[in-house]
């Protein structure tokens, strides 16, 4: 009779069963896991963290528009009037390498705000010269205001940042106009010579000349998530598409007799099918593209028709949701294919972990570091996202973003079927068929 801790070895001829004590003093058994999820876990960390820690101390060109309104005739001895030297004064006041100032006129940024080409604008009315002036003479009734337009469909954060900088920039010229009209007012005989009290309200009033309004630039609907519900759809269709992918991945296998079936205690394996690598990736990337059909479908139903998503243009969104689950899941199960178990960590780290931080979704592109700038250009995360924004925030137009979302969910199919297939028929070619066991050394 066996006693407390001891082994058995079963019945009579069946192999000694392995404790798993005894299994974990082997150090080659530690050895792979422990250091592979080492390298994730650090690599998640800086990648994730990486791009969002220090936004401002990164900002690189972060496009503003910035307008003139004002058209008076130039003051007395100016060259220009007063709203040309503050605009000036605005651009040589930044950093090129921090904001890209775009001066236009105020139909020209609207426009540029409803395509989603800039984060913000600073406007300078068209009274500016006259407002500045009778502040001067003392015969201003009100302050110059400047006006700071915002705009959330670029999301919260880099809407925030622009605003930030818009303001900022007119305080600085507003203080710098000050020490010039309070240089001026004496020689003048202006607002000080109207008496001690009013002439240092005045004064005080020159000091700090111009006000700054800050006003939504281009709205969007209550129900968008502050901005940020085209970056969350964006994720619900990447990993529908991801996810998806590696289901019908492993399901298939299973099916198909390549892998074990285990549910709870139930443990299952079906009779091998042969059939090559190249035909059984056809027959994954077919179920994938009719499964995202209903994912797709279900995911927008969820969003726009259960939780009240703001979403015009349904139809098209639906449509560039599904290709952009189908491309995804294509690049999945070719990535699955190309390198076996490991694919799915693979496809972990093109579609999600280098994706999210490089997607400009939430932290604007021009406030992350270049290396992520550098992945934007390629990560599909970003290219998706700037489409379902377009679709969402901009009127579906071509230029803000849905055009370039459409090119590159064409160029992710083509990657997909060519480097598939082309690992497939190489594996196929080679005799490196799934059904016969290869060597391990």
């Amino acid at each position: 009779m066996a006693t407390a801790g001891s082994q058995t070895a079963g019945p009579p001829g069946a192999p000694r069963r392995a404790r798993a004590l005894a299994l974990a003093r082997r150090p080659k058994l530690w050895l792979f896991p422990g250091v592979l999820c080492a390298l994730v876990a650090a690599l998640l960390s800086l990648l994730y963290l990486g791009g969002i820690v220090n936004p401002t101390g990164h900002l690189h060109r972060l496009p503003i528009a910035l307008v003139n309104a004002d058209q008076a005739p130039p003051p007395p001895g100016q060259p220009v009037n007063l709203g040309t030297q503050l605009t000036r004064a605005v651009v040589a006041g930044t950093p090129d390498d921090t904001v890209r100032w775009r001066q236009t006129d105020d139909a020209g940024a609207r426009d540029l705000l409803a395509a989603g080409k800039v984060y913000g604008v600073l406007l300078v009315p068209a009274d500016f010269t006259a407002t500045v002036t009778a502040l001067a003479t003392g015969g201003a009734t009100h302050r110059p205001t400047l006006t700071v337009l915002t705009n959330p469909g670029l999301g919260s954060l880099g809407s925030s940042i622009a605003a930030q900088i818009a303001q900022n920039a007119a305080h600085q010229a507003s203080v710098a106009a000050g020490q010039r009209l309070l240089a001026a007012v004496p020689a003048q005989g202006g607002p000080g010579a109207q008496g001690p009290d009013t002439g240092a309200t005045a004064r005080l009033l020159l000091a700090d000349p111009f006000a700054v309004a800050t006003q939504v630039g281009h709205p969007i609907g209550s129900h968008s998530g502050l901005g940020l519900s085209a970056f969350y759809f964006t994720l619900l269709a990447v990993l529908t598409g991801f996810i998806g992918g590696n289901i019908i991945h492993n399901g298939v296998d299973t099916a198909l007799g390549y892998s074990d079936s285990e549910i709870g205690p139930w443990h299952t394996r079906r009779p091998t099918v042969p059939i090559s690598r190249t035909q059984t990736l056809l027959l994954k990337m077919l179920m994938t593209a009719g499964i995202m059909l209903v994912t797709t479908s279900l995911v927008l139903l969820c969003t726009a028709g259960i939780l009240g998503m703001d979403a015009p243009h349904q139809a098209l969104l639906w449509v560039f949701a599904y290709c952009a689950s189908l491309a995804v899941g294509l690049g999945v199960q070719a990535i699955n294919a190309a390198f076996g178990g490991i694919g799915q960590l693979v496809s972990m780290f093109v579609f999600i972990a280098l994706a999210l931080p490089s997607s400009g979704a939430t932290v604007p592109l021009q406030a992350v570091p270049g290396f992520y700038r550098f992945l934007a250009v390629f990560e599909p995360m970003r290219q998706l996202s700037d489409g379902i924004r377009a679709i969402l925030f901009f009127d579906a137009r071509s230029d803000a973003g849905l055009a370039r979302g459409w090119v590159m969910i064409a160029i992710g199919v083509a990657l997909a079927l060519a480097f598939g297939f082309g690992m497939t028929r190489y594996y196929d070619r080679k005799g490196l068929h799934r059904w016969t066991p290869q060597p391990s050394e």
